[in-house]
């Protein structure tokens, strides 16, 4: 329906316009109230609309050169759809909910055995072989040949990058080098079990660096959370029989380094399209870049062949497998551990990373067989407790 009203230089009445009122129907419309129009001498006016219009009514269009205050000209009405309907989900979206929790607890199962077991051996090859840059450059080397090969054989379809991608990278990769060259110092001297206690810790140095640095603020539970993950911390440390203050410091710095990790993480990489698996791998590809120079200053090559002759004499060939196990199952875990922050929140992502911490200091307890007193445990569980309370904090 097309309606069209033309208003003249002359005043209109009432009886000049057609009125229009809607038909009777069920439901009872709202209303709503337009200003109403006037236009100027010695123009047309017109109102025109290609959708059915439903008009309560027209009323006293006066002169235009009237004074008086008018009433509303049109009093439109009408009404708003119910939709309390509720959704209900198709089967096969059921279907697809169960495959990804399926597919996220296969991830976290991985990553946790993975993890374990990078320990386990990377622990074995420094307790024969304490070179723990070459070893730090070794992990980052398997991981890169790995993904490269991958590439090349397109088993894995190589990311598509720019120089502004490895320019935000760089920030990231001098962080991840230093916190991998740090943990891995921190367990050449001190059990397993006590790096990854102290590592627990990197909660209150993500808050201190967000707070004094960055200026963030967070809620009071988010600082409260920090009390038993510190005080565990120290409880732990206090009470560890094998205690080096190198080997504390390297858990330290490890863990300062990766929290700047995170927030060049967060700031660099913000919208670009690379998957976790290929975002570690470049990063992996510029760590080594990074550490190779450093490692052969700081080591070089005289003491690792020195070193490597020792090791073959007292321990024999297994020491070559050893080393090859640390370095390829450090990368795996840690790609499977990017894969999972693709699937998961950063919440989830914290609670995994907690529990993973607790099954290596288990595991590492009963295998090396490390004497631990009952305080130790102690100030362990408690600063565990506290990261996971920080993540429950966080959100």
């Amino acid at each position: 329906m097309i309606c069209s009203v033309k208003h003249s230089p002359a005043a209109l009445g009432v009886p000049d316009l057609l009125r229009l009122r809607p038909k009777a129907s069920g439901l009872r419309p709202q209303s709503c109230s337009l200003p109403s129009m006037s236009a100027p001498k010695g123009s047309n006016f017109g109102l025109c609309a290609r959708k059915p219009l439903y008009i309560s009514s027209i009323e006293a269009f006066g002169s235009s050169e009237s004074a008086k205050p008018r009433k509303p000209i049109i009093e439109c009405k009408a009404y708003e759809a119910d939709q309390s309907q509720p959704i209900e989900l198709s089967d096969q979206q059921v279907k697809a909910a169960a495959a990804q929790k399926l597919k996220i607890s296969i991830y976290f199962a991985t990553w946790w055995a993975l993890n374990v077991v990078f320990n386990i051996y990377n622990k074995k090859v420094l307790n024969a072989y304490p070179y723990p840059w070459l070893t730090s450059t070794l992990s980052l080397a398997a991981g890169s040949l790995i993904m490269l090969v991958s590439w090349a054989f397109r088993i894995v379809e190589a990311p598509k990058t720019d120089l502004e991608f490895w320019k935000t990278l760089f920030p990231v990769a001098v962080a991840h080098t230093i916190g991998h060259v740090a943990a891995t110092v921190s367990m050449s001297k001190v059990a397993v079990s006590f790096t990854h206690i102290i590592k627990s810790g990197e909660p209150a140095f993500s808050v201190l660096v967000s707070r004094f640095i960055l200026g963030e603020t967070f809620p009071v539970p988010v600082y409260l959370s920090l009390v038993p993950i510190i005080g565990g911390c120290a409880l732990a440390a206090v009470t560890e029989l094998n205690f080096n203050m190198i080997g504390f410091m390297g858990a330290m710095i490890s863990n300062l380094a990766f929290v700047f990790r995170n927030i060049f993480s967060k700031r660099g990489m913000k919208g670009k399209s690379v998957s976790g698996m290929n975002y570690y791998a470049c990063l992996s590809i510029m760590s080594l870049l990074i550490l190779t120079p450093f490692a052969i200053a700081v080591e070089g090559p005289q003491f690792w062949v020195a070193g490597w002759e020792k090791a073959i004499s007292q321990i024999g060939p297994n020491f070559i497998w050893w080393v090859a196990a640390q370095s390829v199952f450090y990368h795996l875990y840690n790609q499977v551990s990017y894969m999972s922050l693709d699937e998961i929140s950063p919440l989830t992502f914290s609670i995994g990373n907690t529990m993973k911490r607790i099954s290596v200091i288990v595991s590492s307890i009963i295998i090396f067989r490390t004497p631990v007193q009952p305080v130790n445990a102690l100030g362990a569980a408690i600063a565990v407790l506290g990261t996971f309370l920080y993540s429950q904090a966080k959100q």
